[in-house]
């Protein structure tokens, strides 16, 4: 008999360690910039939604790959401290875990390389485990710093338990037509939105055209994040334009992944798409006023503030 697992929110991603250097401007090509800050901390995209959506009151369990390393190790049990089921981490021999290379300059802006590691050795064995107890009432959240064949797996057998599937379609590239009709809900933001549909987002009118070429895929709900503007919130019935909350930025970082996270975690206490959005939008804008990624994930006291 499968066990169930009793996570509202099962998230399927990538482990990293971030190592982040804050610096007045970004390096241009055969530049060298000196730092004026230095911050080592857990990151990835999955990892990130994951401790956004438990820090804000979601049961979560974690799907993900890391090397056997002192990198990976840690990374789990920091995850562990932030009271997520770690149980589907997998710890792939001979391999590195994942890191990021991250500046950000006075402004918030950032530049990023990732070195995936470990992250592309998931399996969809390991997603199959993971979502063998998954129901209605399940939140799966996936992004795309894991190999393609295992998201369009997890999706797959999400939809097969009847659960909700929130895609970030992150990093950006062309997705098959087949792995977007199953989605629940895509939180693009402008670069990803334009990589899928070829339409530039610049406003709310391109943004809105944008979004409706994605739903013309049969992804049933788009969220698409436009920064200082806002979230389109998107569907066959409506699109409504959520405010961003206006706030002091100094690192943008991990500011989708927060999103994500909230976004994931009201979805699994039952509140509406909007609600859940406006609320999720708060929590990215506390999360965008602190260095890090995972150090920057707001607790649910600090939104009720």
């Amino acid at each position: 008999m499968t066990k169930k697992t009793n996570s509202q929110v099962i998230v399927i991603g990538s482990i990293n360690t971030d190592m982040a250097v804050k610096s007045p401007s970004l390096p241009r090509a055969g530049e060298t910039v000196l730092g004026t800050e230095f911050k080592m901390s857990g990151g990835g995209k999955g990892a990130n939604q994951a401790v956004a959506a438990a820090r804000l009151g979601a049961d979560v369990a974690m799907v993900a790959s890391v090397g056997d390393d002192l990198f990976g190790k840690q990374a789990k049990s920091d995850l562990e401290a932030e009271n997520i089921d770690c149980r589907y981490i997998i710890e792939v021999p001979n391999r590195a875990s994942g890191i990021a290379l991250i500046n950000v300059d006075d402004q918030g802006e950032n530049q990023i390389v990732v070195y995936p590691g470990a992250n592309h050795h998931m399996t969809q064995d390991q997603v199959s485990v993971a979502l063998a107890g998954a129901d209605e009432s399940t939140i799966v959240l996936l992004q795309l710093e894991i190999p393609l064949d295992v998201v369009q797996s997890a999706i797959q057998k999400a939809n097969e338990k009847s659960a909700k599937v929130i895609l970030d379609p992150a990093p950006a590239e062309k997705l098959p037509s087949e792995i977007l009709a199953d989605v629940f809900l895509l939180t693009p933001n402008q670069t990803e939105a334009e990589q899928l549909t070829q339409i530039k987002v610049l406003d709310t009118d391109s943004a809105q055209c944008a979004a409706n070429a994605m739903l013309d895929l049969g992804i049933q709900n788009v969220a698409l994040t436009m920064g200082n503007d806002g979230v389109l919130l998107a569907n066959s019935e409506s699109n409504t334009m959520i405010p961003a909350t206006a706030v002091n930025a100094i690192d943008s970082t991990a500011a989708g992944d927060c999103f994500n996270g909230a976004l994931a975690s009201a979805l699994s206490k039952g509140s509406s798409l909007s609600t859940a959005a406006e609320f999720a939008c708060k929590a990215a804008a506390i999360a965008v006023t602190r260095l890090g990624a995972q150090d920057s994930m707001p607790s649910q006291s600090e939104i009720e503030q």
